[in-house]
């Protein structure tokens, strides 16, 4: 059986305001989903973070965005491709800083929110997030949904792709997220997500919208970490994969 991998977004404040529980999740979590200031974070909050997934361990991720810190990096926007590329560059580099000053480095880039859904089909903003990621580090695997444009443009630029599911998000039949402003399209029945989570990692299958069972193959699995009782909900999901047989570690 694939090992999985369980990625969570974390450092989701700003000044003193704080979404998630960082230090908890990271006791859960195998790979850390970390925002770059565009739609959350900031210096302090990335430093922090880095210092406590170092310490435990935990792969660093460079969770880049539209800059749109008023809308969470969840609203559609339209950025030039050059501006774009510098500006997921950019994010990677600052994230860069304070992960090699906890004594690791960035291991991999996941696109957030808006970006992330737009990266699916949108092939030139795909392009421009694979030409910034190539910008700050060729070397880096980036996270996406399966059978995207983004993953597909990235193999063929040469960087390693690492496909990724959500147990608690509404799937099409087609294999993409139903959008957050549709009914249902964010699950947060506890039971279900771990029934889902157990499916998606031993099966490679997920139940659409429709009710349709479609295939959705996946190394890492996305735990979100602003949900209501993020930290009992991942600690459920992990004890649950790892006593159905499945073997949970990072993908780098």
């Amino acid at each position: 059986m694939t090992p999985i991998d369980l990625n969570a977004d974390l450092g989701e404040g700003f000044g003193r305001w704080r979404l998630t529980d960082d230090e908890q999740l990271l006791s859960v979590v195998t790979s850390a989903n970390v925002a770059c200031g565009f739609h959350a974070g900031d210096a302090a909050t990335m430093r922090r973070v880095c210092e406590l997934a170092a310490e435990r361990g935990v792969r660093i991720g460079a969770q880049v965005s539209y800059r749109d810190l008023a809308g969470f990096g969840r609203r559609a926007m339209d950025v030039p491709p050059d501006e774009l590329a510098a500006e997921v560059a950019y994010q990677i580099g600052a994230l860069e800083v304070f992960a090699r000053a906890a004594g690791t480095r960035v291991s991999y880039v996941k696109p957030h929110g808006a970006l992330y859904n737009r990266v699916v089909h949108d092939e030139e903003q795909a392009g421009a997030v694979v030409d910034g990621v190539l910008l700050a580090d060729a070397g880096l695997p980036v996270l996406g949904l399966p059978s995207s444009c983004f993953l597909k443009l990235a193999e063929q630029a040469g960087l390693a792709t690492v496909t990724e599911a959500f147990a608690d998000r509404a799937y099409t039949e087609e294999g993409t997220l139903v959008p957050r402003t549709r009914d249902g399209a964010v699950i947060t029945d506890a039971d279900t997500v771990v029934d889902r989570s157990v499916g998606l990692a031993r099966f490679g299958t997920v139940t659409s919208h429709s009710g349709e069972r479609i295939p959705v193959r996946a190394r890492s699995l996305c735990l979100h970490g602003d949900t209501p009782g993020a930290v009992e909900l991942a600690r459920r999901v992990r004890t649950r994969l790892e006593s159905s047989g499945v073997r949970v570690e990072a993908f780098v």
